[in-house]
């Protein structure tokens, strides 16, 4: 728990906000290996936002260090679910993190990133994605459980810092905004149209010994080319028609046949493996403690 101001100087005692649930809903998806399919829908929806794609033009490394910049994103995202305690303060390290970033967007407005018109954008585009990506890599959710989603959603918002007024508090509210943005806001920003080309450069990934290092700048550049169509295709996949159609990007019949066969594999597989395969490192940690914490 933590206060701004001790209780004796007359301040109320404000509690950190909760993160969601053990064993809830948005548990069974954020660590599962299957959400790294999802994220690049959301990221790329995010900077279809004309203030967030200037933000993450003018002062993001997503060019220069990719694999750096998804790696820190992955372990942000994971500790706004599995951060316990730690939580809180994750969500105040990426407020902080934001709080310099502000100039004129694509449409010649002025923004800052942590005006609540631009950071709930950020959050609000992880919920429709985990909905709709999880129909095709997980299960199609009950009503009950896209309630129970959303309400845990909330509480990833009170994490990044957003005030309940900023955000809509229900599952009803939230589909009006959401189509009033892909209406007004949503539009194929020049950042976003980056994150599924197939012919931009992408450095290669510093990882593993030496022998690795070496067979990855030999085969880097069809490897490159590899990676760079599969992005494209799970991004545009993995979002909802209606968001694609907002960002302008195109998907045919055939592309959809390619994408059940994909999921329903994936979908197979997954389950068999074994834990410290399926879930991502932060996830099978806590799911771990939760565990133990239970027995």
């Amino acid at each position: 728990m933590t206060t701004t101001e001790h209780p004796a100087a007359g301040a109320v005692r404000r509690a950190d906000p909760e993160p969601p649930p053990p064993g809830g809903v948005l548990w069974t998806i954020a660590g599962d290996v299957r959400a790294l399919l999802m994220l690049p829908a959301a990221f790329t929806l995010q900077v279809a936002h004309p203030a967030i794609a200037a933000g993450v033009d003018q002062y993001s490394v997503f060019r220069t260090d990719p694999w750096g910049r998804g790696e820190r994103s992955l372990r942000s995202v994971q500790l706004w679910v599995y951060g316990g305690e730690g939580a809180a303060e994750e969500g105040r390290r990426v407020r902080r993190l934001h709080k310099e970033i502000q100039g004129v967007d694509t449409r010649g407005r002025r923004y800052h990133s942590l005006d609540p018109a631009c950071y709930a954008w950020v959050h609000a585009t992880g919920f429709p994605v985990y909905l709709y990506a999880g129909r095709y890599l997980l299960r199609r959710f009950t009503p009950a459980q896209e309630r129970q989603l959303y309400r845990e959603w909330l509480q990833v918002g009170r994490i990044l810092g957003l005030h309940d007024r900023d955000m809509p508090q229900t599952i009803e509210e939230y589909w009006v905004y959401w189509a009033r943005m892909l209406a007004e806001e949503i539009e194929p920003t020049a950042v976003a149209r980056e994150l599924v080309a197939t012919d931009v450069p992408l450095p290669r990934p510093e990882v593993g010994g030496p022998l690795v290092r070496l067979l990855l700048r030999l085969t880097w550049p069809a490897l490159r080319a590899v990676f760079l169509r599969f992005r494209a295709f799970v991004t545009a996949g993995y979002m909802p028609p209606e968001a694609r159609a907002a960002v302008g990007l195109e998907w045919s019949p055939a592309q959809e046949r390619r994408l059940r066969w994909f999921s329903r594999a994936v979908r197979l597989l997954v389950p068999v493996l074994p834990e410290r395969l399926r879930y991502l490192p932060i996830a099978r940690a806590a799911r771990a403690r939760w565990h133990a914490a239970a027995r």
